[in-house]
C-alpha cells in the first residue's frame, strides 16, 4: 500500500473494521507518520456486461456510479445514500454468480433502487434508460409512481404530486 503523501510502500495498520462487503483499514505511514484510510472490497470474479448490441465489456463500478450520480444531481439525498445504493447493486451482481450479466438487469436494479431513494432521480434515469420518445410515455411513468406513492409513500421523500395536481385535467398543445 503506497502512502498518498510520500509514496512509500511501508505502512502499519492501526485499526481494521468490517464494512458492507469489505474492510476499512486505518493506516500510518512508517516514513512520514501520515495517517490515511483504505477500503478493501472482495471481488470474487470478473463480471462482464452484455450490452443491447451484444457487445461485452467488463463491469465498471465507476461507470455505474457516474450514471447514478447524474440522475441524482441536485436531489436532496442523505450523504452516503448514493454510495450505499451502488454498493448494494454491485453486491447483488456478484451474488448472482454469473460471469455475464445483461445490461438490462443492471438498469432494472438501478431503477428499483432509485425508486426507493428519490422519485425525480428515478424519472431522470428512466427517461434515458427507457428511452422515452414522447411525453405520453413519460406521463405514464410519472402516473405509475404517483399511484404507488398513494398506496404506500416512500420514507423520507417529498410527495411526487400534490393531491390537487393529480385531479387537474392536463392539456397538451401540439407544437
Amino acid at each position: 500500500m503506497k502512502c498518498p503523501y510520500c509514496g512509500t510502500t511501508e505502512s502499519r495498520v492501526l485499526d481494521s473494521r468490517p464494512i458492507d462487503e469489505g474492510v476499512r483499514r486505518r493506516r500510518m505511514c512508517l516514513a512520514c507518520n501520515a495517517r490515511f484510510t483504505t477500503y478493501e472490497h472482495v471481488q470474487s470474479h470478473n463480471i462482464f456486461v452484455v450490452k443491447k448490441d451484444s457487445r461485452r465489456e467488463e463491469f465498471n463500478r465507476d461507470k455505474l456510479s457516474s450514471g447514478i450520480h447524474k440522475a441524482c444531481e441536485k436531489c436532496p439525498l442523505p450523504i452516503g445514500s448514493i454510495d450505499k445504493l451502488i454498493d448494494n447493486i454491485e453486491a447483488e451482481l456478484y451474488r448472482l454468480g454469473k460471469a455475464e450479466i445483461p445490461s438490462t438487469i443492471i438498469g432494472d436494479l438501478v431503477m428499483q433502487g432509485l425508486a426507493k431513494l428519490d422519485y425525480i432521480a428515478y424519472i431522470r434515469f428512466a427517461s434515458v434508460y427507457r428511452e422515452f420518445t414522447d411525453i405520453g410515455v413519460l406521463k405514464q411513468a410519472v402516473d405509475s409512481l404517483a399511484e404507488e406513492e398513494a398506496s404506500a409513500p416512500a420514507a423520507n421523500q417529498l410527495p411526487l404530486l400534490s393531491a390537487e395536481t393529480v385531479n387537474l385535467p392536463i392539456i397538451y398543445k401540439k407544437r
